[in-house]
């Protein structure tokens, strides 16, 4: 009988328990009593990890601790010793250490955000809250060395390729042998072709320090609050990657979970707090690697049960996450949407929403202009209408801004949403000919909304003083004075909203879809209720 399961009794423990329950994965056990967790390493030696002796494993311990203070500092408590015999261990006591454990303080497992989903409570505050966190953890992590192995083309390829092998050696079918050809085929024409890009990223900084390990079940809302809690602390290759390979693991989980509308918006909350957009070239590859790993682990776990409906279950999310890593494969082909409208016209609103119909990523000037003024987005800059943030120079660079993260998100093979005013002509034609150049179907969404609707919105918006946006009636009067009207063409390719109630998303999306295959046709703009 392990350690762990001997811890059940309440004399094992230093303070009141009145409640034990033990919680077994394929490398630790967490002994739940009363208002702590003690979590104790397997004496096991995989190749990736090594728990195999006392010392290993209190060191593994100690890493553990420093490690997940940095993201979870009130669950994360100490590393305490557990004495006595093997068959009256104690946590803590006097006498010859048996073995060690990471002591935490208990949360409410129906918090963590896998369970919130299956309940349907994980919220999308929850998700933009989360997004803020890993972008300000990703921050203050250190980052690797140019010359460090970890986040090259070549240990990316190398991991991937693990994969592959173990999967391979556990999968005989063969439909599921000619599809992960396939698979690893595109794995390595990929890593081929962005391979120079990963090695830019590892010198400008963006292979760090990460969590390794974020999926939702290591994701819980303690107290109120989102936490991210169990890192990787056993396998340091495993935790210094790319930040596009840490933000792949929970896009992919929430895609597998059939929230891709939650994996959009955590993406590109991470990408407005960031700004970095260039990521979105290495993604693609990441996120199949990510689905590929939970294949692998479930291809071993269904090979390991004795029951044959866990096996049964086992092989049947292998084949889920082997589909999701295909589906991965299939970019949605690029394209370009603009907003046209004044402050309080609610084309945010709409750029958000149609965001979570598929793969678009959206862009805001409210948020760039302020990047490029190094303040954050949250940050109040007082300008003037017409001044300072707001001042002629300035939107010409912001909107110069704009195109150039346009670009970029479309050649990394992304839809793009470009969220601003667009209230001159020429901005709108220098974007039309941006698409045309790139080869990619182009559309405007117009909300249509009364003026004294927008006048409200703007002003109870200013009122909060939460948003992004400064915009003030003052501003919303002067937007409307120096607004140019569409012309022939522009309407043409144009898709108009009533954003005064309700929206239908799916129609929404329907909408764009036949005026980004139109693009530009000269048919007439259509008006969605």
């Amino acid at each position: 009988m392990p350690l762990a399961a001997r811890l059940r009794e309440p004399r094992c423990f230093p303070h009141p328990v009145h409640d034990i329950e033990r919680v077994e994965t394929h490398i630790s056990w967490v002994v739940l009593a009363g208002d702590y967790a003690y979590k104790l390493k397997k004496p096991l030696d995989l190749g990736f990890l090594d728990f195999s002796t006392l010392e290993k494993r209190r060191a593994a311990c100690e890493d553990e601790l420093r490690l997940n203070r940095r993201t979870a500092p009130e669950l994360y408590l100490d590393v305490v010793a557990i004495t006595g015999t093997q068959e009256e261990p104690r946590i803590g006591g006097d006498g010859p250490v048996l073995d060690y454990a990471v002591r935490m303080r208990r949360f409410d497992r129906a918090l963590e955000f896998d369970r919130l989903l299956l309940a349907d409570k994980l919220l999308p505050e929850h998700i933009d809250e989360l997004s803020r966190l890993v972008a300000r953890f990703h921050a203050t992590v250190p980052a690797a060395a140019p010359s460090d192995a970890c986040g090259t083309p070549e240990m990316a390829l190398a991991n991937a390729n693990d994969n592959f092998a173990h999967v391979l050696a556990l999968a005989h079918a063969p439909d599921i042998a000619a599809r992960l050809a396939a698979l690893r085929q595109w794995t390595l024409d990929t890593q081929l072709r962005i391979a120079p890009l990963m090695r830019l990223r590892q010198r400008e900084g963006f292979v760090r320090e990460c969590h390794g390990d974020l999926h939702l079940a290591n994701i819980v809302l303690h107290e109120g609050a989102v936490v991210v809690f169990d890192c990787i602390e056993f396998n340091p290759a495993m935790r210094w990657i790319d930040v596009m390979a840490e933000i792949a693991f929970t896009v992919m989980d929430l895609n597998h979970r059939a929230r891709p509308d939650l994996a959009q918006r955590f993406l590109n909350g991470y990408l407005e707090a960031t700004g970095d957009y260039a990521g979105l070239g290495v993604l693609r590859f990441y996120l199949v690697y990510r689905a590929m790993v939970r294949a692998k682990i479930a291809a071993i776990r269904a090979t390991q049960s004795n029951d044959a409906a866990t096996s049964a279950r086992d092989h049947a999310d292998f084949r889920a996450h082997l589909d999701l890593a295909v589906e991965f494969t299939r970019a949605d082909p690029p394209a370009m949407l603009i907003t046209c409208g004044p402050s309080g016209s609610g084309k945010s609103y709409l750029a958000a929403l149609l965001a979570g119909t598929g793969e678009w990523i959206r862009v805001r000037s409210d948020v760039e202009r302020k990047r490029l003024s190094g303040l954050a987005a949250g940050e109040r800059s007082a300008s003037a209408p017409g001044a300072g943030l707001y001042a002629t120079t300035m939107n010409e660079r912001t909107y110069a801004r704009l195109a150039e993260l346009a670009a970029t998100v479309v050649e990394a093979g992304y839809p793009v949403i470009i969220d601003a005013t667009f209230l001159e002509r020429k901005q709108r034609c220098a974007f039309r000919k941006l698409a045309a150049s790139l080869g990619i179907g182009f559309a405007i969404l117009a909300p249509q909304v009364p003026v004294e609707l927008m006048r409200e919105r703007v002003q109870t918006r200013a009122a909060r003083g939460a948003d992004t946006s400064e915009a003030t009636v003052a501003v919303l009067e002067r937007q409307l004075e120096f607004a140019q009207a569409l012309d022939a063409d522009e309407n043409a390719a144009t898709v108009r909203i009533d954003t005064s109630g309700d929206i239908d998303v799916e129609a929404l999306a329907v909408g764009v879809a036949a005026r980004l295959a139109e693009s530009g046709a000269g048919s007439e703009s259509s008006t969605i209720r």
